[in-house]
């Protein structure tokens, strides 16, 4: 296409007029870029810390309520919630544990999981003959997975101990839940407390007491996961509110860090819009008065037949091809930037760096801008169609 040709030749033979195009538009971008990235970085990282942290999704009731399967079974139905158990009494979860076969015991937590707990490694599956235990627990007694070991409780008024004996289905990772802790189905828990209130159990030695059939199925809480960060505050709110209790969880952490998101990407979006303006003036006034300038240019190539109707594409090209070079400008300086800051800024807040942009994002971002810039050069466009090259060759002669 001849228009291409003459206006690709016209714009590198102009040079001084290329620079300052992608002075401009490089001068706007690359701070926009940069304030971007490091948004994106520090959120992301922040993000990232309470992910990690499974307590971060975690809300535990508290209070003197009673609750049943079916209670819990209404609230893993909620769109919101992710994992969900019943958990007994607190002061029935302080167990014993010795590796089977060991003479070494520990004190320990049981903490009621089962599938979908997020502590837990991902295709770990838990049974009520298997357990997990945490890192410290681990390290203690020197258990390993596919181990075996006894959870042992006593009561003062009980003549036997309660042994249950488990398989080690995971050791969690260092990180994850601290102190020294089983995870076990509910079900273990449900038999521990049920040997604290006196029942027989005749499967694991304990023959006196009462009738284990005799016993009523309540619970004294929940422990919910919510499904993500935003779900949590939602969530805490609808189990109050349905059940009447007080909840615990770190709702005002993950709102504040939800909240400053919102708050960088609207200051960020306040500071393009601003920027925009003063670049689209820039780019308007300076693609017409380059149009300005050539009218006796166009004028000629029109009355040559090698423009006509088409002369609009001449600046239009003009604007595309400096956005282009612009553009590869930006990003090769917003790297160099990024390897600046991690110089400079040792934070540690993210694997993937303190600038951090994904190649969708950059996507997105040169396509707004080719908008933006295409938007800019319309008014040159129109001008460009609307020469009349009588009229301009006329003014030239005179």
């Amino acid at each position: 296409m001849l228009i291409l040709r003459l206006a690709l030749r016209d714009l590198f033979f102009q040079k001084v007029h290329l620079i300052c195009n992608i002075a401009v538009l490089a001068g706007v971008l690359v701070p926009l870029l940069v304030l971007f990235g490091v948004k994106n970085g520090v959120y992301n990282a922040l993000i990232g810390q309470l992910l990690s942290n499974p307590r971060s999704l975690q809300i535990d009731t508290s209070g003197n309520t009673t609750f049943t399967t079916a209670d819990a079974e209404l609230v893993r139905g909620w769109p919101e919630a992710g994992f969900v158990t019943l958990k007994t009494r607190s002061q029935f979860d302080f167990v014993n544990v010795r590796l089977d076969g060991g003479r070494q015991k520990r004190d320990a937590i049981l903490i009621p999981s089962g599938a979908g707990d997020p502590n837990l490694p991902e295709g770990v599956q838990l049974n009520a003959s298997s357990a997990a235990v945490s890192a410290q627990l681990a390290e203690q007694l020197q258990i390993s997975t596919g181990d075996r070991i006894d959870v042992i409780t006593q009561a003062e008024d009980r003549p036997r101990q309660l042994r249950v004996q488990l398989a080690v289905a995971s050791v969690l990772p260092p990180g994850g839940v601290s102190g020294r802790a089983v995870l076990a189905q509910i079900e273990v828990l449900d038999l521990v407390e049920a040997f604290y209130d006196a029942y027989a159990l005749p499967e694991h030695g304990i023959t006196e007491g009462r009738s284990f059939a005799q016993r009523a199925a309540v619970f004294e809480g929940l422990r919910v996961y919510a499904r993500g960060l935003e779900d949590l505050a939602p969530l805490q709110n609808r189990i109050e509110a349905h059940f009447g209790i007080r909840t615990e969880a770190r709702t005002a952490e993950v709102q504040g860090v939800l909240n400053l998101g919102r708050n960088l990407n609207l200051a960020l979006l306040l500071t393009a819009s601003v920027a925009s303006l003063g670049l689209a003036a820039a780019l308007v006034f300076g693609f017409w008065g380059e149009v300005q300038r050539k009218r006796q240019v166009l004028a000629s190539l029109a009355l040559m037949g090698l423009g006509g109707q088409r002369l609009w594409l001449f600046p239009l090209i003009q604007a595309l091809v400096s956005a282009a070079l612009a553009l590869i400008v930006s990003f090769a300086l917003l790297g160099l930037a990024s390897l600046i800051a991690e110089q400079l800024f040792e934070t540690g807040l993210a694997v993937g760096g303190l600038v951090q942009m994904t190649g969708a994002q950059g996507a997105v971002i040169v396509v707004l801008v080719m908008l933006f810039v295409v938007a800019s050069s319309l008014f040159a466009a129109r001008a460009a169609l609307g020469i009349d090259p009588a009229t301009v060759l006329r003014e030239g002669a005179t």
